[in-house]
């Protein structure tokens, strides 16, 4: 697999590795390799690779991960390619010709 990296220093992710069991699950959902194992708590290993997608945090039983899901460069980087304008968030984006609204 080709290691992505998105933009240095925007992601959101954050663990707290005082509330980390150890359980591994962060590790197995990840999509980037992320997060790696450091005896018995996860740690981030490549947080610019993290593309944001929130998976380590809906599967972490201990709510050790925060990350704001979809308002990094992965939702710049696909509002860019749709030729959106505005990449923070999607709902952001104004009305098309039909009245809806972005993506939500």
């Amino acid at each position: 697999m080709i290691n992505l990296v998105y933009l240095k220093n925007v992601v959101t992710l954050r663990l707290d590795e005082g509330k980390c069991t150890g359980c591994g699950m962060c590790l197995e959902v990840c999509p980037h390799g992320v997060l790696k194992m450091n005896n018995s708590a996860a740690f981030i290993q490549n947080r610019d690779a993290c593309m944001e997608c929130g998976a380590c945090r809906r599967n972490c039983p201990a709510g050790a991960i925060t990350v704001q899901s979809g308002v990094g460069c992965a939702t710049a980087v696909i509002n860019s390619l749709l030729g959106r304008k505005g990449g923070d968030c999607c709902c952001s984006i104004d009305s098309d010709d039909t009245g809806k609204s972005g993506c939500c």
